[in-house]
């Protein structure tokens, strides 16, 4: 059993004792977002395909192609993860572009 989960007793109309069942908390499913990445003129494609693979878990290939569209496109989708994982990822994503004093912008949106 998890911590989620919590134990109740349920009386027997017949014999009055307690029967125990197991009543599994209500969870949210966390909504699914899809992460895009915004082209900028300052921040090198090195660096995109970079944090696109330490934040967003994309092999080279997949985070060349991203970064590419987003280069010539000026947007392109990078995964889709529940809505705070999302936010997470983001939020990590801009920590690092901050940190190397690049603009690079990236934002969720529902999928």
């Amino acid at each position: 059993m998890d911590a989620d989960t919590e134990v109740q007793p349920l009386a027997d109309q017949d014999t009055g004792l307690a029967d125990w069942h197991v009543a599994e908390a209500s969870t949210e499913v966390d909504a699914p977002y899809d992460v895009l990445v915004h082209n900028d003129d300052r921040t090198p494609m090195d660096f995109v395909v970079v944090v696109l693979i330490a934040h967003f878990d994309l092999d080279l290939s997949r985070a060349n192609r991203v970064m590419l569209r987003a280069h010539h496109a000026g947007l392109a989708y990078v995964a889709t993860f529940g809505k705070e994982e999302a936010k997470y990822r983001v939020g990590q994503a801009h920590e690092s572009a901050r940190i190397a004093e690049f603009p690079l912008q990236f934002t969720i949106q529902p999928s």
